[in-house]
């Protein structure tokens, strides 16, 4: 079933998305808490400047999460860290740290969320993270040093 959402849902869109969902969910949950409408004819006509103008702010979206992923193409993150004797960090790298060492080096703003790692970092070496921006994926390295 083809909906308008009347307010921003999470995990399913943003306020004047026009989206094709199952009809279950929509005749349980989106319409009868007045949500999303059906979007008859009558209702693409009354809400056309809302919807063209969403359409417009999700093009802006997808092409600042393009230049987002862009930036780390092949970019290396660089942590210094206290290490033991055998070369284990005292604390684990985490997508936290990752997120706030990207603004920091590369001035690229991502929330935790976005960044994906195989698992925690707690050694030194060359790691690889993955970044992704809505569709897009961009891989770069973290390399980990033992502070000195």
């Amino acid at each position: 079933m083809e909906i308008l959402l009347l307010q921003d849902v999470p995990g399913i869109g943003k306020k004047n998305d026009l989206l094709i969902v199952g009809d279950g969910f929509a005749l349980n949950c989106l319409l009868p808490d007045r949500r999303a409408l059906v979007a008859t004819p009558t209702v693409r006509r009354r809400y056309a400047e809302e919807i063209k103008r969403r359409a417009e702010e999700k093009q802006r979206e997808m092409a600042l999460r393009s230049s987002v992923a862009g930036k780390v193409s092949g970019k290396e993150l660089v942590f210094r860290r206290k290490v033991t004797k055998t070369g284990k960090l005292y604390a684990a790298i985490t997508e936290k740290n990752i997120a706030e060492a990207l603004a920091d080096q590369l001035q690229v703003q991502a929330d935790e969320a976005s960044i994906v790692l195989p698992e925690h970092i707690k050694a030194t070496g060359i790691f690889e993270a993955t970044l992704k921006a809505g569709e897009f994926e961009q891989k770069f390295q973290v390399k980990v040093d033992a502070e000195k």
